[in-house]
């Protein structure tokens, strides 16, 4: 009998991390005295604040981000496996860690991360309706007269898969995976860490 198999699998890695005493407090106090990210958030029409493009030393500024990291990074070594990466002796280590405080409204629009291996986002505070992740299809550009896909589809088959985020969520996928945040429809902040792990 015929039979089909998946081919070219895009992997979407789920974890939980306990969310720490006091991150919440020490993300909203970095932003707070962040100057500069707040004047790129706002110049940039970011919708709330984000370290991004400010700050690259929060593992040094704060020992609950050092923390954080160290068990994200036990994450992404498990990641990298599962993906079956022929690393030749090289490890991922972490390239950027930013956070991201959005307010109701805000969105992020569909995109990359270059220049990275294994990119991912920590959830820090998820007020309810506050907006989900959505991953798009990497072939989609390609598909040109395809049909669109049930409603019912299977995850794997669909163009668009969306993740509601949930605090302590830790979501994983590789790089190159176009991604963007639907508008925060909730009433409070969300707060969440962004990072990028390219291999050393």
């Amino acid at each position: 009998m015929p039979k089909s198999q998946p081919l070219f699998v895009t992997r979407l890695y789920r974890g939980r991390i306990a969310v720490p005493d006091g991150l919440e407090g020490t993300c909203l106090g970095i932003a707070a005295e962040d100057k500069a990210g707040q004047r790129w958030s706002r110049d940039h029409g970011y919708g709330g604040y984000t370290s991004y493009a400010s700050l690259n030393d929060l593992t040094r500024r704060a020992s609950l981000f050092d923390d954080l990291e160290r068990a994200i990074a036990r994450h992404v070594s498990a990641f990298a496996r599962e993906l079956q990466f022929d690393l030749g002796g090289r490890k991922p280590a972490l390239d950027s860690l930013w956070i991201n405080v959005m307010e109701k409204g805000a969105v992020h629009t569909p995109h990359i991360h270059t220049h990275s291996v294994i990119s991912g986002t920590y959830y820090v505070t998820v007020p309810p309706r506050s907006g989900v992740i959505r991953f798009e299809d990497p072939r989609l550009p390609m598909m040109m007269a395809a049909p669109p896909r049930k409603k019912t589809a299977r995850p794997e088959s669909r163009s668009f898969v969306d993740v509601e985020p949930k605090p302590g969520m830790l979501l994983l996928w590789e790089s190159w995976l176009r991604h963007g945040v639907e508008p925060n429809g909730g009433r409070g902040k969300r707060i969440s860490a962004s990072f990028n792990y390219r291999l050393d």
